[in-house]
C-alpha cells in the first residue's frame, strides 16, 4: 500500500512540478511577446483604447510612440473620452485641430519608464505629491486618494489610474479613467 502512495505522491509531484513549468513558460512567452510590442502596439490591442488610438493616428504621433522612448504614458480609456462634453473628441479629430490634439495627446506622455512602484514612491518622497512634467511641456501633479494614484491637471480636473504597468518595448503604459487637459 505504501509504494502506491509513494508512486501517487511521485506522479502528483510530477504533475505539479510540470504544470508549473508549463504555467512558467506560458508567463514567460506573454512578457516577452509583450516587450516586443511599442506602446501604440500594446494600445491597437485594447478594446478599451480605440478612441486613443484614433486620436493617435489623426495627430500623427504614431512613429513618435513607435520610437525607442522610453515613454510612460497615461492612456485614457474610451469611456474617458466619453466623459468629455459631446462632440468634443469629433472636434479634435479633425485636421484643422492637429495642434491642439497633438498638445492634448502629448500632455498624457513623461519621459522615461515609470513604474508605478516609482510614481507612488516619488508621491511619498514628495510629501503626498509629485509633479511630472509631460512631453507637451506641461505639469501633471500625481497624488493618492483612497489606496488610488490620481492625477490633477493644470485646470484641476482629477484622473484616477485604475490599471498599472502595461509593458512595451519602448515605456509603459498606466490606463486612466479621464482625459486630463493642459491649460
Amino acid at each position: 500500500m505504501e509504494k502506491k502512495g509513494v508512486i501517487y505522491i511521485n506522479i502528483t509531484k510530477m504533475r505539479i512540478k510540470n504544470f508549473l513549468l508549463a504555467t512558467f513558460a506560458m508567463v514567460a512567452s506573454t512578457i516577452t511577446v509583450n516587450a516586443q510590442k511599442t506602446i501604440v502596439d500594446v494600445a491597437v490591442g485594447s478594446k478599451d483604447h480605440t478612441t486613443l488610438v484614433a486620436a493617435v493616428k489623426a495627430a500623427d504621433l504614431v512613429a513618435t510612440l513607435q520610437s525607442a522612448g522610453p515613454f510612460t504614458v497615461f492612456a485614457p480609456t474610451n469611456a474617458a473620452f466619453a466623459k468629455l462634453p459631446a462632440g468634443t473628441v469629433e472636434t479634435l479629430l479633425k485636421p484643422e485641430n492637429k495642434a491642439t490634439l497633438v498638445k492634448i495627446l502629448t500632455y498624457h506622455v513623461i519621459s522615461g519608464s515609470f513604474n508605478a512602484a516609482a510614481v507612488v514612491k516619488a508621491i511619498k518622497d514628495g510629501g503626498g505629491s509629485v509633479t511630472l512634467k509631460t512631453v507637451s511641456g506641461g505639469s501633471l501633479v500625481a497624488s493618492i486618494k483612497e489606496g488610488k494614484v490620481i492625477l490633477t491637471d493644470e485646470k484641476g480636473s482629477v484622473s484616477t489610474v485604475v490599471a498599472t504597468d502595461l509593458t512595451a518595448s519602448n515605456g509603459l503604459i498606466h490606463v486612466v479613467d479621464a482625459v486630463v487637459l493642459p491649460k
